[in-house]
């Protein structure tokens, strides 16, 4: 590990991982293009830890400057891309190995978002790797149209992972995929309409699932799906009602119940607005109801134990189907299970899943029953990439890095321990109220204080947010008001990876209160 000395803290000899960092330069990156004598930050903190080693090292750099690159960003790329990118000093990515991102400077920083909660076994994973370099000089594209090895070698491998009777598979390209077809499979199954989802929820981008997100960040003032109807989210910090074991959690709420052991009395009064949804808003035969066995974009929300096995009975009594979108939550993430809705004990008719299933690579899948899918062969149905060779192999190693690595487990033991210590900080920094999750589906939610719970405004979080990054650390964001920063890192860092990031994290949240 290089050290450098005299005018910056030793803190930084860890975050740097680049052969300009030798003592006899007067001059050296650090990600934002500051020099020695101007360290990124106005009040340093002190005390850090190095950043955990790393053996990997890549290519230098040599490509557009910073400032060509932004120049195109601005000019030809979509004009939202500007509105969304993160950081107030932007990051220009290059290079990733396993839990690290390298950018054009060559600064290391710790990756605990893994491109929005995608990059499940680790970035260029070896094993991924060269399962895609294998096929790629086999065989790039073909379609469904003919009977290729790989499509069915995975087939068989997803749906061995999942219980009966969800033994059906339909590839898809992304998330927005996999569940606006699933809504057109549910109505036509149903021969119902009407679908519910949680408010606060994200289910996708195009002018169909934009219906079914709750969130007005992610919606267009155009009509999107008719039918969609959202009730409300069972958040025991933020909702109406919470207590102090109401969630499948190592880490509980700061709210007080007065709940007998097995009871939760916010469950109830949340399957009661329920309920009055059903009696209110609905009709009397529902297509489907979509949940995320945790929010991903609301925020890592969490809900009341049993709720989501009531809420399907209500959804099955008015003859509608249960969808479990496993996006952001499925294939292991949760520590405990494969998929985050076994982890509420229920039987879905019908799971999407995206993201984590390519460890990057864009792959999307719809899995559901014999009985359902056969109700979709009154036309015909084609993808042309869902399901490609090349898909197919990296989702297929995807499958085999997490049992062989062991990575599911690695998300109980690592995110257990990580929620245990994000508590602790909690319970010293007001601005801390709620830290929740399992596994590495991890959520902490800053609010102005504890006792009202009002949310931290959207520029007080992004100044912690950018002093993680330039403490060398990268979340997320997320929550209908921007107060929640999301950890869902590749499921392979480790306990020093986690000490290192609690002590960033804490050290952020001190300089914003010392700041303020």
């Amino acid at each position: 590990m290089h050290k450098v000395g005299s005018c910056v803290s030793g803190r930084y000899a860890g975050l740097m991982r680049q052969s300009c960092c030798s003592l006899g330069l007067a001059r050296f990156h650090l990600g934002i293009g500051a020099v020695c004598q101007k360290p990124a930050f106005k009040h340093p903190p002190v005390d850090l830890p190095e950043m955990p080693p790393c053996d990997f090292q890549g290519e230098k750099y040599k490509g557009l400057s910073k400032e060509g690159m932004m120049k195109i960003r601005k000019e030809h790329c979509n004009p939202v891309t500007m509105s969304i990118t993160y950081y107030e000093r932007p990051i220009y990515i290059y290079h990733g190995y396993n839990q690290w991102l390298w950018d054009v400077d060559g600064r290391r920083y710790l990756d605990l978002f893994a491109g929005v909660a995608t990059v499940s076994v680790g970035h260029c994973n070896p094993k991924v790797t060269a399962a895609a370099e294998k096929q790629l000089k086999r065989l790039w594209h073909t379609t469904n149209i003919y009977v290729h090895p790989t499509l069915h070698e995975y087939c068989e491998k997803l749906a061995s992972n999942l219980p009966d009777p969800l033994k059906v598979i339909y590839l898809t390209n992304s998330g927005t995929e996999a569940n606006d077809l699933a809504m057109l499979m549910a109505r036509l199954y149903t021969g119902n309409y009407e679908i519910i989802t949680f408010r606060g929820s994200y289910h996708g981008g195009s002018q169909q699932t934009m219906g079914l997100t709750s969130n007005s960040s992610y919606k267009y003032p155009i009509a999107t799906s008719s039918g969609c109807t959202h009730v409300m989210c069972p958040d025991v910090f933020r909702g109406l009602w919470g207590g102090s074991h109401c969630r499948d959690s190592p880490v509980q709420t700061i709210r007080e119940c007065n709940c007998a052991p097995g009871q939760c009395m916010a469950k109830d009064q949340y399957i009661g607005q329920l309920n009055e949804a059903f009696a209110t808003s609905l009709p009397s035969r529902i297509a489907a109801f979509f949940a995320e066995p945790i929010q991903g974009m609301g925020g890592a929300t969490q809900y009341p134990k049993n709720y989501l096995k009531e809420a399907y009975k209500l959804v099955k009594e008015r003859g509608g189907i249960c969808i479990a979108d496993e996006v952001q939550t499925g294939f292991g993430r949760t520590g405990t299970h494969f998929w985050g809705f076994q982890g509420h004990e229920v039987m879905p008719d019908m799971v999407t899943m995206a993201k984590g299933i390519g460890n990057g690579f864009p792959m999307g899948a719809v899995v559901t029953t014999p009985e359902i899918a056969a109700s979709f062969g009154k036309a015909f149905h084609f993808n042309t990439f869902g399901g490609s060779p090349i898909a197919c192999a990296v989702g297929s190693s995807v499958i085999d890095t997490i049992k062989e690595e062991g990575l599911q487990q690695n998300s109980h033991d690592v995110g257990t321990y990580m929620l245990t210590e994000l508590a602790k900080l909690r319970d010293k920094h007001e601005i801390i109220g709620d830290v929740r999750g399992k596994g590495l589906q991890i959520g902490v939610e800053m609010v102005k204080d504890k006792a009202s719970r009002a949310p931290l405004s959207p520029q007080a979080a992004s100044e912690i947010f950018e002093d993680v990054k330039d403490m060398g650390v990268l979340i997320g964001k997320g929550g209908v008001y921007k107060q929640v920063f999301r950890i869902q890192p590749p499921m392979c860092i480790t306990k020093a990876d986690a000490d290192f990031f609690l002590a960033v994290f804490d050290s952020a949240v001190k300089n914003y209160m010392d700041r303020h």
